[in-house]
């Protein structure tokens, strides 16, 4: 019987290569030449806003603040975990219908284009 076990070709990690460490909060390769790329090609996590949604926005005179803007966020943040694909988020005074895929707003409406309205294709609804 043999005691010893040859192998090969031992694997060995290169000692120049950063190592990523549960709890640093850096992954590995994070900045790199393709990372950076990455994330500035990557949607922000925010709420962007279809040529649609914006034409209907400043038809109807909807202005959303950047506490509005926030709430907005949290809410298609909320539906996301939940497992939801197009959300109508009640705003204040304006329904929103969002798709939660792309965090994007694609179409409003103001309290009295809602009336007597049907919300179809939607999977959700966010009451703020």
């Amino acid at each position: 019987m043999v005691d010893e076990v040859f192998f090969p070709n031992p694997v060995q990690v290169p000692a120049s290569r950063p190592v990523n460490r549960p709890g640093t909060g850096t992954a590995v390769g994070s900045d790199t030449p393709f990372a950076r790329v990455l994330d500035r090609k990557l949607p922000s996590a925010g709420v962007t806003f279809s040529n649609h949604a914006q034409e209907r926005l400043q038809e109807r005179g909807i202005r959303l603040s950047g506490t509005d803007m926030e709430r907005l966020e949290g809410a298609v943040d909320s539906v996301a975990r939940k497992g939801g694909k197009d959300s109508l988020v009640l705003l204040g005074d304006a329904a929103l219908v969002v798709s939660v895929k792309n965090r994007t707003v694609v179409t409003a409406m103001d309290r009295a284009g809602m009336r007597g309205n049907v919300f179809t294709n939607i999977d959700s609804a966010v009451i703020l």
